[in-house]
């Protein structure tokens, strides 16, 4: 893509100046943010404060589509709803931005829309950040609310995943008071019946996309269901410092595990239930066990259960625990607001790096790359070879020129451009040697650089992520713990104020019960006598009837008796035939399960001698390889060696962990790959 703004560069569009944002973790370069249709860059305007910065996003020639003009002009009817502002959307046509899109072409039908301050529900995931429970409960009833608004208008943005769900609940900046503590990005997907249905389909994101529906696609009022539970369960249950370790990484489920029974899956259910109660652990288990998108709960259903919980008495247990808390530690050497002051003063520099927008997260411009390229490694490993060719172009927007990560991904992207088109592939080949090829040329390059430099620059990557992520979480800790103190201490002070009201008001009131005592004692002393004949009267009274009701007990004794006992034998012979029907509906189950479990171990088995037989073909292949390769070589022709080579690696890279530990093929192996570097390599007689 050639449009790559510099930070400060000014930018007009539709009459007004704008300025490209710097990235704050990574000075020098604009604030640019790649996701799976474009590069969005923040523009802050030259006249306006921070809330009306916009965000513009370039997409990639494959989505530079026409219609989405009028998309848009239809969304713009929704962007009051809220969690929806972002369908506010310009979309730059020729008719009136032909100049600004003749000097940068790649601006053609790219949107500017509102920025949106806060972390992404994917950066609170992937740094393993706890919530308060109060936090965990109001994100998941403004996603819920904004969930059930759109499905009663007919709304679903068909790709709803942890990196387009934002939290301005968490940003710094001042917003507008009836802002959304949640808002949805990256809205092109959406689905509503007056919109026409997108030429390309996303599959759904990896942990959020439900493995029983249609991989071709979602596109209905049905489609965020499922996505949508997903994450209202990680929000619930991220007050759980045992729900936080278990993540998978970037999402809590690993996309193998969606609606398969395992670890996860229950350590959250038993989660929930603990903090939330059965129905919220009804709601997540029907949508785990749905067969498809439309029998989920809908948000409606959610947005009822949580909003029945009650949000007061959490904020007192919360409080009742940090008191409990603060009571065993010493006073601090500081006033509390001084103290607040010196750690908000030391947490200042680290503020920046936590805002992000409508793509990937991240805290520092190598952290972006080094996610991306690890991103599109494991695509191009599973052979989704076009996903990984466009994080590969995401990641070369970030890196520096001459960078041994530049070169790297330059070699990724010609392998797999040349990959995916076999007839330039040919052409060149038809033309040149193949080793004065770019292709090996290029790889040749990058293997040396990286042989030198690779451990290097990950090293550096990984020390400089954990050196932001300590001083992150000490800034972040002590703003938190002298803010609680500060907070304990007012609500200290208001409580003693109400003991000193309370004492007063009782001191009042117990000198008038006084007076009221001494005159109440007279007209009882009066009374009392009146009482004591009254009362002897009324004890033989009660003498006599107690006589005559023990006379009735006794009768009534016996009668219960008899019938007690007729109805201990009947309910002896009830249960003597209920016994026998258990039991034959237990032998009925055992007779089943144990068939069961025999035609399982029989289909294991079956499996097991199937792999086993296909990985000894497979040795016997590789070591066929090996021994042409070795051979071609001592007969003096390269290339059939090469082409044997070639062979050998993509067998040998389909199943490494099983291959390495059989024999010498891993001795083979790193012959191969040494000749493969080098032509002059002589392969050993292995």
């Amino acid at each position: 893509m050639s449009y790559q703004p510099n930070p400060g560069e000014l930018i007009r569009i539709n009459g007004k100046v704008y300025t490209v944002g710097q990235h704050p973790a990574a000075p020098g370069l604009a604030y640019a943010q790649a996701g799976r249709q474009g590069i969005v860059y923040q523009l802050i305007p030259t006249e306006g404060g921070p809330h009306e910065a916009k965000a513009l996003k370039v997409f990639f020639p494959k989505f530079r589509i026409p219609a989405m003009v009028y998309q848009s002009e239809t969304m713009e009817m929704y962007s009051q709803s809220p969690g929806l502002q972002v369908c506010s959307r310009d979309v730059l046509t020729p008719e009136r931005n032909g100049e600004l899109i003749a000097e940068h072409p790649d601006l053609l039908y790219a949107v500017l829309m509102p920025w949106v301050y806060g972390f992404t529900w994917f950066d609170i995931i992937a740094d393993q950040r706890q919530l308060k429970r109060t936090e965990s409960l109001s994100l998941a009833k403004a996603l819920s609310s904004i969930g059930s608004g759109m499905e009663q208008r007919g709304l679903a943005h068909c790709d709803l995943s942890a990196p387009n769900v934002m939290l301005p609940f968490f940003s710094e900046v001042d917003l507008p008071d009836k802002s959304s503590a949640v808002e949805l990005v990256d809205v092109e997907q959406m689905y509503s019946p007056k919109m026409d249905r997108p030429d390309v389909l996303l599959t759904g994101s990896p942990g959020y996309a439900a493995h029983r529906t249609v991989q071709s696609g979602l596109w209905s009022a049905y489609a965020d269901r499922f996505a949508g539970a997903i994450i209202l369960a990680e929000m619930l249950g991220w007050c759980d410092p045992l729900v936080v370790d278990k993540a998978w990484g970037e999402s809590y489920f690993d996309q193998h595990e969606m609606q398969n029974p395992c670890e996860r899956y229950f350590i959250l259910k038993k989660s929930l239930e603990h903090n939330w109660g059965a129905k919220v652990v009804e709601l997540f288990t029907r949508a785990w066990e749905s067969q498809d998108v439309s029998s989920c709960p809908t948000f409606g259903e959610w947005l009822v259960t949580l909003s029945s919980i009650n949000e007061d008495l959490l904020q007192d247990e919360m409080i009742s625990m940090a008191t409990v808390d603060v009571k065993g530690e010493e006073a601090p050497s500081m006033p509390p607001q001084a103290a607040l002051e010196e750690a908000a003063a030391a947490a200042a520099p680290n503020r920046m790096e936590q805002t992000t927008q409508h793509a990937e997260p991240s805290h520092n411009g190598r952290d972006i790359v080094n996610r991306l390229f690890l991103q599109a490694r494991e695509m191009e490993q599973k052979g989704n070879l076009n996903g990984a060719l466009e994080v590969y172009r995401s990641a070369h927007h970030f890196v520096s020129s001459g960078s041994p990560m530049q070169i790297e991904l330059e070699a990724a992207i010609s392998g797999l451009e040349e990959s995916l088109n076999p007839k330039q592939e040919e052409k060149v080949a038809s033309s040149l040697p193949f080793y004065r090829s770019r292709k090996w040329l290029t790889i040749g390059i990058a293997s040396l650089i990286l042989i030198g430099g690779s451990g290097i620059t990950v090293s550096q990557i990984l020390a400089d992520r954990a050196e932001n992520r300590q001083m992150e979480a000490a800034a972040t800790e002590v703003v938190a713990k002298q803010q609680e103190e500060a907070r304990l201490a007012a609500l200290q002070k208001q409580e003693e104020e109400k003991r000193r009201k309370a004492d007063a008001d009782q001191k009042r009131k117990q000198d008038e019960e006084s007076k009221k005592l001494a005159q109440q004692k007279a007209e009882k002393q009066k009374l009392q006598d009146q009482y004591n004949k009254q009362a002897q009267y009324e004890a033989y009274l009660a003498q006599q009837k107690l006589i005559q009701e023990k006379k009735d007990a006794e009768k009534k004794q016996l009668q219960d008796l008899y019938d007690k006992q007729a109805q201990y034998e009947a309910y002896q012979e009830q249960l003597k035939i209920q016994k026998d029907k258990e039991e034959a509906a237990r032998e009925e189950a055992d007779r089943k399960e144990a068939a069961r479990k025999e035609a399982a171990r029989k289909e294991a088995e079956t499996k097991a001698k199937e792999l086993q037989k296909k990985r000894s073909d497979q040795v016997v292949q590789l070591i066929a390889f090996y021994n042409q390769a070795y051979n071609a070589q001592l007969a003096g022709n390269s290339a059939k060696a090469r082409w044997y080579a070639m062979s050998f690696i993509n067998l040998y890279e389909q199943d490494v962990a099983y291959f390495k530990t059989v024999g010498k093929v891993s001795t083979r192996a790193n012959a191969i790959y040494k000749f493969l570097a080098n032509e002059k390599y002589k392969l050993p007689n292995v």
